[in-house]
């Protein structure tokens, strides 16, 4: 099993009522360009995480055409919402209308055992070695919630955006809250299941739409969260320009920072681990 992610996939049916390439000719085919690279890639039994802005409909039955194109895909998939995705409903409805083929997270987050696949040397020259896969268990939790602009970001207006900041910081914790309720219960199963003392080891992920900090990198609600809750990668979109291409680092603190934006990752699925 691997783990994959994009975000931005910004589709509008087929044909396309909101054509991408009116942002520049490398959005031209951006759809089917994913879908090459998708099928070429991912497998049924990997996770793939879409962090937001999947379609430009306004309606929950105006994205279904969106949703099953995504759906029919391989991978077992994870959606959160992003500032674009205006049909996102209530989470009956969206189960109701996709049942188990995506799985939405909104301010919520889980965990599971899963067996990752590992590339391995046959020996140690490194110039001779052969790469061997094998597989490592481990507890994976992930979840998370859309995330927002933070404050002292230029965009950021303390009238009308605390509270929608304030708000999504909570919903960030209560996803990692989840998550840490989930690894104690596995660990438990685990431990009695397997009658050992020696705890799985644990990848969290943080999935958001926004980058967890402003446009300086400053530290914020989200990042103090990603420190406290110890989360290994932080997963997220949103981000289009070259200028926010090049400032976002490779790390926070002791957490990986994966921007996965369609055309950042060059139209490309992004294997995360």
């Amino acid at each position: 099993m691997n783990i994959y992610a994009i975000g931005d996939l910004h589709l509008s049916g087929n044909p396309p009522t909101k054509p991408m390439n009116i942002f520049g000719p490398h959005w031209d085919n951006h759809w089917q360009r994913i879908k090459e690279h998708w099928l070429s890639t991912v497998t049924d039994e990997d996770i793939i995480f879409l962090v937001g802005d999947m379609s430009w409909a306004l309606r929950l039955d105006e994205a279904l055409y969106d949703l099953n194109e995504i759906a029919s895909l391989p991978g077992q998939k994870f959606m959160i919402r992003g500032n674009h995705d205006y049909w996102w409903s209530s989470a009956n409805k969206m189960k109701n209308a996709m049942g188990d083929a995506i799985t939405f997270l909104q301010g919520h987050g889980t965990a599971r055992i899963i067996n990752l696949t590992t590339n391995e040397d046959s020996n140690d020259d490194a110039e001779n070695s052969e790469h061997t896969q094998g597989e490592s268990q481990l507890i994976l939790a992930f979840g998370g919630t859309r995330g927002y602009i933070c404050p002292d970001d230029a965009n950021f207006k303390p009238d009308t955006d605390q509270s929608i900041y304030d708000r999504e910081v909570m919903r960030t914790e209560a996803a990692l809250q989840e998550m840490e309720q989930s690894i104690q219960a596995l660990q438990k199963k685990y431990a009695e299941t397997e009658n050992t003392s020696e705890p799985l080891p644990v990848k969290r992920i943080l999935l958001l739409h926004y980058p967890p900090f402003n446009e300086n990198n400053a530290p914020s609600g989200f990042t103090d969260l990603m420190e406290r809750y110890h989360v290994d990668i932080c997963i997220f979109g949103h981000l289009h320009d070259q200028i926010s291409f090049k400032r976002i680092p490779s790390t926070f603190g002791t957490t990986k920072l994966e921007l996965v934006s369609a055309d950042y990752a060059e139209f490309k699925i992004q294997k995360i681990l």
